[in-house]
């Protein structure tokens, strides 16, 4: 038994018989550190985990034992010990949209900064799927951050404290705990339907994206509302989805139903209808206009490049780690923000033509 003397971890050398000859093969163990140290296991063990409590003169002997036996300490033992794993994880409903590549980019950055690994799932499009990666990922890592999730809110807020600490993107869940970073949808597309008014268009179809999508109804809801407003405004709901090819497959359907312009759930379904409706001599935007939602990298290269509405998709990546590494922390995640789109106008929208 030893006394203590103070804060600092002031432990009596425990003295074995010296080794002699040549260093015994394998790979140094914590054991082999605490007898060349002349301490106890236990010392290593919190001079390697950067304990503070630890004599500073007996910590560096500990350390040049360790240097001089190539000691590498388990970094699954370390974990085990700290209760840290040093990951943490995002789950995406599709890894192929472009607008969940820009949050994972700007999380990744931050996160790595500070030293810590990024886990990356998709549940495509799945809310099951999603809720079993989500706690496997929790149990791997310190923290979560959940973009866009297809979850319900109910189903959120009863994993809570299995999922915690996590935080939301594009979504915002009362009662979950989580801090919330999102888009104003229903800014972004009024924006959207006053621009495409203003050019005379008044029959609009709009290409939904996935049923179990926040931002879909938000952006939906908004349309339905302007639509039972304004005299003379139609609106056409098409079901479609969240990618390009789901965009390219509803081009027909966009060009029977005689609507002027298009309001894309998404600048990818968006990319994928311009291109079926060149394939079938469409022309945008003389004959129809086509607009997307979210700015995706490639909008502005598209054929014509692509108006939208932007969304700052990286900074959303950057807030969302902050908030994730002050929950771990133990400290508050902070406020939430309501980030508001930019209607960015390219060569796809123009007016209506009289003869329509």
């Amino acid at each position: 038994m030893r006394a203590s003397t103070g804060d600092a971890d002031q432990e009596e050398p425990v003295h074995r018989p010296g080794r002699r000859g040549p260093r015994p093969a394998g790979p140094a163990t914590i054991s082999r550190v605490a007898e060349t140290a002349g301490v106890s296991r236990a010392t290593v063990s919190r001079v390697m985990n950067g304990s503070t409590t630890v004599n500073p003169e007996l910590a560096e002997r500990v350390r040049a034992a360790a240097r001089a036996l190539d000691y590498e300490p388990s970094v699954a033992a370390r974990s085990l010990a700290l209760g840290r794993t040093g990951n943490v994880s995002l789950i995406v409903p599709d890894l192929a949209n472009p607008l969940f590549q820009g949050v994972l980019r700007g999380l990744s950055q931050a996160a790595g900064q500070a030293g810590r690994r990024l886990l990356v799932a998709e549940s495509n499009e799945d809310p099951e799927e999603e809720t079993v990666l989500a706690l496997e990922a929790r149990r791997n890592s310190d923290g979560l951050v959940l973009a866009s999730p297809r979850a319900s809110d109910e189903r959120l807020v009863e994993l809570r404290a299995r999922l915690a600490p996590f935080v939301l993107v594009y979504r915002d869940v009362p009662g979950s705990g989580a801090p919330s970073l999102t888009v104003d949808n229903a800014s972004g597309m009024a924006a959207i339907v006053a621009h495409l008014t203003a050019l005379g268009h008044r029959h609009l179809a709009y290409l939904a994206g996935p049923e179990s999508s926040v931002s879909n109804a938000e952006r939906l809801a908004t349309l339905r509302a302007a639509a039972a407003g304004e005299p003379g405004f139609r609106l056409t709901e098409l079901a479609c989805g969240s990618m390009f090819d789901d965009g390219h497959a509803a081009a027909g359907a966009v060009a029977g139903c005689g609507a002027s312009a298009v309001v894309a759930f998404n600048d990818m379904v968006a990319s994928g209808a311009l291109t079926g409706l060149h394939e079938l001599g469409v022309r945008v935007p003389a004959d129809v206009s086509v607009t997307g939602f979210d700015d995706i990298a490639f909008a502005r290269y598209t054929t014509p490049p692509l108006t939208t509405a932007s969304i700052p998709k990286n900074e959303l990546g950057k807030q969302a780690w902050e908030r994730l590494w002050a929950l771990m922390n133990g400290e508050s995640g902070g406020y939430d923000v309501r980030f508001q789109p930019r209607l960015l106008v390219r060569g796809s929208t123009a007016p209506l033509r009289q003869e329509r």
